[in-house]
């Protein structure tokens, strides 16, 4: 199972938080920031809908498979602050 953690970080003016190398908005205060990345943690565990997907490969073959949409990844929100 994937992890994705939501590291909490003093960015431009203010807080954001940062995942997978991506910093999120900026926020006035650390407390902000923290709700956000709780919120956006909390999100990314919700399942979605079964769906079919198709894509290409690197040898140019196409696929197509059904994604049940219960595959999520673990998520924590970490502080350092």
């Amino acid at each position: 199972m994937t992890k994705i953690v939501y590291k909490i970080v003093k960015h431009e003016d203010g807080w954001a938080y940062r995942a997978r190398g991506t910093f999120s908005e900026t926020f006035p205060t650390h407390e902000a920031a923290v709700e956000a990345a709780k919120h956006a943690a909390t999100e990314q565990r919700v399942s979605g809908e079964t769906v079919g997907i198709q894509y290409e490969s690197a040898d140019g073959e196409w696929h197509e498979e059904v994604d049940p949409g219960t595959d999520r990844p673990e998520t924590e929100v970490e502080d350092s602050a």
